[in-house]
């Protein structure tokens, strides 16, 4: 009689609940900002920017988890619609720094407020100083696996 290894109870999997909140965040996301015209990507992007004016095409791509010749169709496209600038030469490298334009901060401003709105309904069944207990703990299982 062979016995086979023990599975994994996904009701009890951290890394399998990690994956259903992130795949329900992500979809509630892409719902609030679609009324915007907007993906999860071009959010970040601003957002990013935003945190951190002067950002490089490889930076924000790192950020936003998306390939730099997919930040970099992006980018195009945030710039021929006047909600970022980019310098026209190097100011140091070949790397071109990215900023928002007033346009782009009007339309982060709307965004931000959506995605917020999707956050507070995620939090709404916590109780009290459970989200910031929720926090320090993800942070400390992403140190964990990123050494």
């Amino acid at each position: 009689m062979s016995q086979e290894a023990p599975g994994i109870e996904l009701s009890t999997s951290l890394g399998y609940l990690l994956k259903e909140a992130a795949s329900a965040l992500r979809s509630e996301m892409e719902a609030a900002l679609r009324p915007l015209d907007m993906t999860i990507t071009h959010y970040s992007c601003l957002e990013l920017l935003a945190q951190r004016p002067g950002l490089t095409n490889s930076e924000l791509a790192r950020g936003a988890f998306v390939s730099r010749q997919a930040m970099n169709v992006l980018l195009q496209s945030l710039e021929s619609d006047g909600l970022v600038s980019r310098a026209e030469t190097p100011t140091t490298g070949r790397a071109l720094p990215t900023r928002l334009t007033a346009s782009g901060k009007q339309q982060l401003a709307s965004a931000s407020a959506a995605v917020r709105s999707v956050e507070d309904r995620m939090r709404s069944r916590l109780a009290p100083g459970d989200d910031e207990q929720l926090t320090r703990l993800l942070s400390s299982c992403i140190a964990a696996l990123k050494g």
